[in-house]
């Protein structure tokens, strides 16, 4: 695995991101409320990553200021983003379809809305499953399309504005795609439960609607944070069905196989 310094950058493929789409993402996310979901991101990485244990972790994407990573109790921590920003841990600019790792070499990948402003969201996924070791586990955080952020994405018509520009990824289709590369699902995660109001006055009077939702509507809220395990199958070692017919064999008992020709006199 790439090991860069902490605090240093290096720049080592050209990434196909527009990096307008990012500056605006940003911008958004310093907004009220995209502070507001920022912090519910920061309280579901506290939650989650601190029980995710290995060596290396990567987080791939930046569209926040806050680093998912530093809630990890995990020693080696590497960002990889598609431009310069400060970062408290070592950090890569790439294109997050061509990793510059080596295969099975990292523990725990966080995936902070990366998903939904790429346009190749099957490569992104097939380079987490590339570099992660077998048992490694993936961490995606998304909008959640069935939540009031999704709701006003589609009634009042903001997919020109960001986020909602972004493909809002069902966890239904997230699932999908994880089976199909091997992964088993094992936690799903929400929080957020406010329409995205930007008056911070209306924001803040509107704070009950967090203690409510998280208890009567969980499913509804605005992000989702999935946790995924790399499978590896099973192989039976070939030996071990030698050493089986060694043993019978020591003790006076033949073994019947599909090759035993019986002869009548």
């Amino acid at each position: 695995m790439l090991d860069p310094a902490p605090t240093q950058t290096t720049t080592l493929v050209a990434p196909r991101v527009q990096l307008d789409d990012l500056a605006a993402l940003r911008a958004w996310f310093a907004s009220v409320p995209g502070l507001m979901i920022a912090e519910a991101e920061q309280a579901l990485a506290r939650d989650i990553l601190p029980n995710l244990f290995g060596y290396h972790a990567v987080q791939i994407g930046t569209p926040h200021a806050s680093e998912l990573l530093e809630h990890s109790r995990i020693s080696h921590r590497l960002v990889i983003g598609t431009e310069l920003v400060e970062s408290r841990f070592g950090r890569i600019i790439a294109d997050p379809v061509a990793l510059p790792i080596e295969r099975n070499s990292v523990d725990v990948v966080v995936l902070p809305h990366t998903l939904e402003f790429s346009p190749n969201a099957h490569g992104i996924l097939r380079e987490a499953e590339r570099i992660l070791i077998g048992e490694g586990h993936v961490v995606i955080l998304g909008f959640n399309p069935w939540s009031s952020f999704g709701c006003s994405r589609r009634l009042l018509g903001w997919r020109g504005r960001v986020p909602w520009s972004g493909s809002f990824l069902s966890l239904a289709r997230l699932k999908d795609w994880l089976g199909l590369l091997g992964f088993e699902m094992e936690r799903v995660a929400r929080a957020s439960f406010r329409p995205p109001i930007s008056q911070p006055i209306w924001h803040a009077r509107l704070e009950f609607l967090e203690r409510m939702g998280a208890h009567f509507w969980p499913l509804l809220g605005n992000v989702y944070a999935l946790v995924a395990r790399k499978r590896v199958e099973a192989i039976m070692p070939i030996r071990a069905r030698w050493a089986r017919r060694r043993r019978l064999a020591a003790r006076g008992v033949i073994e019947p196989t599909a090759r035993t020709i019986s002869k009548r006199d």
